[in-house]
């Protein structure tokens, strides 16, 4: 997902750059909006697993504390390295997202430049 979206970002800012018809922009602006509700859609999975492995975590935190059982140690230092990349593609898709935000504004801003001219 890192690099589809990576590799997205970099497609929309190529062709933005090298868009000069209000038709062009008007597909470039389409297929920017679809994009945008799918990593939105994307972001809140990825924001409810994360959620839910922190509550795992605390959980088995908690069983670990009460009882003595080893095995626990080391479900919840997996769980804990899980959460970490996870917070991490999290971090990523909310940043990109946001990205996704700027450049729509772009897009507008280009096509009311065009209709003004």
């Amino acid at each position: 997902m890192t690099e589809y979206l990576t590799d997205y970002m970099n497609t929309v800012s190529e062709r933005l750059d090298s868009c000069g018809s209000a038709k062009e922009l008007e597909k470039i602006l389409s297929e920017h909006m679809d994009k945008t509700a799918f990593m939105q859609h994307e972001r809140i999975v990825h924001f409810l697993v994360t959620m839910l492995f922190a509550i795992v975590l605390s959980i088995f935190m908690v069983g670990m504390l009460m009882t003595d059982n080893i095995m626990l140690l080391i479900l919840v230092t997996i769980i804990i390295v899980l959460l970490a990349f996870y917070i991490k593609h999290y971090y990523f898709l909310e940043n990109t997202v946001q990205k996704m935000y700027k450049v729509y504004d772009r897009i507008l801003k280009m096509q009311e430049d065009l209709n003004n001219d």
